[in-house]
C-alpha cells in the first residue's frame, strides 16, 4: 500500500474536485428551479395535473401518479409503474414544477416504448449497487494479501458504478427532450414558458453529468493508488 495511506494522500484532490463539481451542479439546479418556481404558468395547472394530462395524452393508462415527501425527489419507477412527484412539484403551478413533472412523464413514455437505454439502466442497477458495496473491501483485502486478482476485481466492481452513470446520461437527456416536445405540442406551456422549462431541465441534467465526472475521478484515484501495488504483485 502506498506509504501516504489510503485516505490522506495527494490523489484525494480528485475526490475534492468531484465533490466541488457535484456541489456546484446541485446549487445550480436548486437556484434555477427556485427562479422558475416563482413563475406561475399561464394555464395554471399543477405538476400533478400536468403529469396526468401527459400520461392520458400519450395513451399510458397503467401508470399511477402520487405525491411524496421531499424537495426535487421526483422519480418514475418502471417496476411499479408509479410516477412520484415531490411536494415542490405536485401541487405547484409553476413553470419549473410542470417541467419536472413532464420530465418524469418522459421516463414513463420511454418505458411504454421500450426505450433500450432505460431497460439497460434498470438491468445494471443491482449489479452497480453490489459493485459499489464490495469494491473497496476487495481492493483493501487484495492489498493486504498481495493479491492482484482481488485488486483487479475491486477496480472492475467500482467501474460498474461509472458505467451506470454513463448509461444514465442518455436516459435523462432523452426524457427531457420528450418532455419539452410534449409540453409544446400539448399546449401546457406557452412559447415564452418553454425556454424556462428547458433551463430547469438542462440544469437538472447537469447533475447527472457531474455525478459521472465525480465517479470517474474516484475511479481514477483508485487506479493511481493501487495500480503500482497491483503491478508489484
Amino acid at each position: 500500500m502506498p506509504g501516504y495511506g489510503f485516505f490522506f494522500d495527494p490523489t484525494y484532490i480528485l475526490v475534492i474536485i468531484g465533490m466541488l463539481i457535484s456541489m456546484a451542479a446541485s446549487a445550480y439546479v436548486n437556484s434555477t428551479f427556485k427562479k422558475y418556481d416563482n413563475v406561475r404558468s399561464r394555464h395554471n395547472v399543477t405538476g400533478t395535473q400536468a403529469a396526468q394530462f401527459i400520461l392520458t395524452n400519450q395513451q399510458i393508462n397503467n401508470v399511477g401518479v402520487q405525491g411524496i415527501a421531499g424537495n426535487l425527489t421526483d422519480n418514475y419507477n418502471s417496476g411499479t409503474k408509479m410516477l412520484s412527484l415531490s411536494e415542490a412539484t405536485a401541487q405547484s403551478t409553476s413553470v419549473a414544477a410542470i417541467g419536472v413533472a413532464a420530465h418524469e412523464c418522459g421516463h414513463a413514455v420511454q418505458d411504454a416504448k421500450n426505450y433500450f437505454p432505460l431497460r439497460l439502466r434498470a438491468a445494471i442497477v443491482p449489479v452497480a449497487n453490489i459493485g459499489s458495496t464490495i469494491s473497496i473491501p476487495l481492493i483493501l483485502i487484495g492489498v493486504l494479501l498481495r493479491g492482484s486478482l482481488l485488486i483487479n476485481l475491486g477496480l472492475i466492481a467500482f467501474s460498474l458504478a461509472f458505467i451506470f452513470q454513463l448509461v444514465t446520461l442518455p436516459v435523462e437527456f432523452d426524457a427531457s427532450r420528450r418532455a419539452l416536445a410534449i409540453l409544446g405540442e400539448g399546449g401546457l406551456l406557452t412559447e415564452e414558458e418553454l425556454p424556462m422549462a428547458r433551463k430547469v431541465l438542462t440544469a437538472a441534467a447537469l447533475t447527472y453529468v457531474a455525478a459521472a465526472i465525480s465517479t470517474l475521478l474516484q475511479l481514477l484515484r483508485l487506479v493511481i493508488l493501487f495500480g503500482n501495488n497491483n503491478r508489484r504483485n
